[in-house]
């Protein structure tokens, strides 16, 4: 299988600038995120010219470069930026799985029947769907493709190729350095771990993949345990399958706050947007697995969290129980909310109870009258009365209309 990878440095930390590349130009880092390990995220070039580098504590950062700008992570932008190149990459038939903002991976093989003959073929025609600077590669493991997709340096879309059994060649000269990045799937202590394991090896003066790859087995086992023998796997060419993800409805719902919000502020504004979330007629009656809530700091910078419920449901008390307790983690009055729909149920038939019961159905009528005034009259036929700021001096602000959804989460 030879797997294809499109990388796009510092992705997280251009969302985080706004887009604003000159800023880029200047020694800059991602923040730590509130509640994270003190240690800066993506860099800048001009401050890798200072020896700084992601994972490196703020203190020695801000050490080699005092006049390095520390930028605050806003998650939900680099999320919503890299879900629409996802969605174009898929467009042309990619299967893709994708770690972290700025990095995608897709099997290439299947695409060749569509796209061209050759590997490379393949990888210019998702050049041109990604529609944006970026290093392209492919080879035959998903790490020695992103090794090579780093290392694609000196065109605005640069691709490489690593032809099948070349990856033990290719891989032996690179620093260990770029296990950093293949470790550990997502931001966390799995991404924390692997930087001090690269930086025990360094220590060690294990400095390249080749030196790794040559080490004995059990060494590494005894030493560093499941991680090191990941980290050996990765320098020797080998290398776990992909997993795609599932392809899926942009189901978003934001809202702006007037004024920075905090407490039961919040809280009414999550209610409004899972009523609108529900009500949303691309959902078409699926149960939701999984949702990220996504707040935009008054201070600047964003906040994100996720709530992946143990089973799949669209009843509102269920979401609502879900998210209400992530509130809690703002660290500062938020501008701006956001809902997002991250993995949906496949559609399935309602499973009717044994017994009869006169509660469920008095839901169930009512909930076959709100989908037929729907139907007759439009969204937004039935709606109810959430009261937001009731205090307020001003009465436009005391309630608000939201979609009504039943309580056993049909539409």
């Amino acid at each position: 299988m030879t797997v294809g990878s499109v990388l796009t440095p510092r992705f997280s930390l251009l969302a985080a600038v706004g887009g604003r590349r000159e800023r880029l130009t200047t020694p800059a880092a991602l923040a730590p995120a509130p509640g994270r390990e003190q240690a800066v995220g993506e860099v800048s070039g001009a401050a890798e010219a200072f020896g700084i580098r992601p994972g490196m504590s703020v203190s020695e950062a801000l050490g080699r470069c005092p006049g390095l700008v520390l930028h605050p992570p806003d998650p939900g932008r680099a999320a919503g930026g890299w879900e629409r190149v996802l969605r174009r990459l898929e467009a042309i038939g990619a299967e893709v799985e994708s770690p972290r903002p700025g990095e995608a991976f897709f099997a290439v093989d299947g695409l060749r029947t569509v796209w061209g003959p050759g590997r490379r073929d393949v990888m210019a025609r998702a050049a041109r769907a990604v529609g944006m600077p970026a290093r392209l590669a492919c080879a035959p493991s998903r790490f020695c493709a992103r090794a090579a997709a780093a290392n694609a340096r000196g065109r605005r879309q640069a691709i490489r190729v690593i032809p099948p059994g070349g990856e033990g060649s290719f891989l032996a000269p690179l620093p260990v350095a770029l296990l950093d990045g293949g470790l550990g799937d997502r931001e966390g202590p799995d991404e924390a771990r692997a930087r001090r394991l690269v930086s025990t090896l360094e220590r060690l003066g294990v400095g390249t993949l080749g030196d790794l790859a040559g080490l004995p087995r059990a060494a590494i086992a005894d030493r560093f345990g499941a991680l090191g023998l990941r980290a050996h796997d990765l320098a020797r060419g080998l290398d776990t399958p992909l997993r795609p993800r599932a392809p899926h409805e942009d189901l978003v719902q934001a809202i702006g706050l007037p004024e920075a919000a905090s407490g039961a502020q919040l809280e009414r504004a999550l209610e409004l947007l899972l009523g609108r979330l529900l009500s949303d007629p691309r959902r078409r009656g699926r149960a939701i697995r999984s949702l990220a809530l996504e707040a935009r700091l008054a201070g600047g910078g964003g906040w994100s969290a996720t709530a992946v419920l143990r089973s799949a449901s669209a009843a509102p008390e269920r979401l609502r129980a879900a998210l209400a307790p992530k509130l809690a983690a703002l660290t500062a009055p938020a501008a701006a909310l956001a809902l997002r729909a991250i993995e949906l149920a496949p559609a399935a038939g309602a499973q009717p109870a044994l017994a009869g019961d006169p509660g469920e159905r008095r839901r169930e009528r009512l909930g076959e009258a709100v989908r037929q005034a729907r139907a007759a009259a439009g969204s937004d036929a039935v709606l109810r009365v959430l009261e937001v700021e009731p205090g307020s001096r001003v009465p436009e602000r005391w309630t608000a209309l939201v979609p009504y959804n039943d309580p056993a989460g049909k539409r």
